[in-house]
């Protein structure tokens, strides 16, 4: 049996494991979450080194990316290098190929039951540069994108209405803001659990979709999100709860669905990689990150993104 172990600055309350079929081998896949606590995060990496599969880095990204530069971020350099057997990965991998091909789906999905298609569907990103892949899909299939990047990473009130804007000033911004504190950038521990601001309100009321990592999506998410689709990753059963009763439509969720949660990316992609391992102990990270394997095994595992209508519209939305 594979283990997999996501180590995780987010809040432990969302601790989860389960064992799981995968690739014709069976995996214990559990998450650990140690409240924003950095040393205590990197003493369980240590203890884990060498003794599981391979390590999923939860509640920090490794890299913030822009198209195929990616740009490494100082206070998770420390983490990954905590283990030094076993492979650590962040969930890049999965972000730029598992959500990409959600969303395309997702369209395809829509064209085929309710004869419609994604383009000129207003989205809310929370940051295309945590997920570009998913930001990418939504731009190539004609969606009017507002890059939520500095709104709900630096909490400064300025929308980004377009590609080539989102592009310009990421370039610039980029190279500063992965050397601040990650905290600054990204609920962690228990920021995670309080109740959302609802100080962004206008920026969710003028979209019909709301994407990318569910904690920021969270961070502004008003009482009311009636008629919206929300098109996340990891959600717990509580998360899902919380969505029906702001009467949120559809909730579209990136990661498969093991035992009543989904799992984050960075714990799928550890998964992942680990199978890629076991049959070429020699490939790094790296080279997989910039080969087509990731995208050969969703279609080994047929994968298919997780649709549910959380509450019904006038109109019945049929996705079984």
């Amino acid at each position: 049996m594979k283990k997999i172990v996501g180590v995780s600055l987010g809040s432990s309350k969302r601790d989860h494991e389960v064992d799981v079929e995968m690739f014709g081998e069976k995996y214990n896949i559990k998450r650990l979450g140690t409240d924003g606590d950095v040393n205590k995060a990197i003493n369980i990496i240590e203890s884990l080194d060498g003794n599981v599969d391979a390590i999923g880095l939860g509640g920090i990204d490794a890299y913030l990316w822009l198209g195929e530069k990616r740009y490494p971020i100082k206070d998770a350099k420390k983490l990954m290098k905590a283990a030094k057997i076993t492979p650590i990965v962040d969930g890049s991998g999965l972000k730029n190929t598992l959500e990409k091909r959600a969303i395309f789906l997702f369209d395809m999905e829509l064209a085929k039951k309710q004869n419609k298609k994604l383009v000129g569907k207003k989205v809310l990103m929370v940051s295309a540069v945590d997920r570009y892949g998913m930001a990418e899909a939504f731009y190539s299939s004609g969606c009017k994108i507002l890059y939520g990047d500095l709104i709900f990473g630096l909490n400064i009130p300025l929308p980004i209405r377009s590609y080539k804007n989102f592009v310009r000033i990421a370039r610039l911004v980029l190279p500063i803001v992965t050397n601040l504190p990650f905290e600054i950038l990204y609920p962690t521990g228990e920021k995670q659990d309080k109740e959302p601001s609802e100080k962004y309100t206008k920026y969710y009321e003028e979209a019909d979709i709301i994407a990318g990592d569910f904690h920021l999506i969270k961070k502004y998410m008003p009482k009311d999100m009636t008629g919206k689709w929300v098109i996340t990753n990891t959600t717990t059963a509580s998360d899902v709860e919380d969505m029906k009763n702001r009467n949120v439509n559809i909730l579209v969720t990136t990661t498969p669905n093991l035992e009543g949660r989904s799992f984050g990316t960075n714990v799928m992609d550890a998964a992942f990689f680990a199978h890629i391992k076991s049959k070429n102990p020699h490939i790094t990270w790296d080279q997989v990150l910039s080969s087509h394997m990731y995208f050969d095994l969703l279609n080994e595992i047929n994968y298919f993104p997780r649709i549910e209508e959380l509450n019904r519209l006038m109109i019945k939305i049929d996705f079984d």
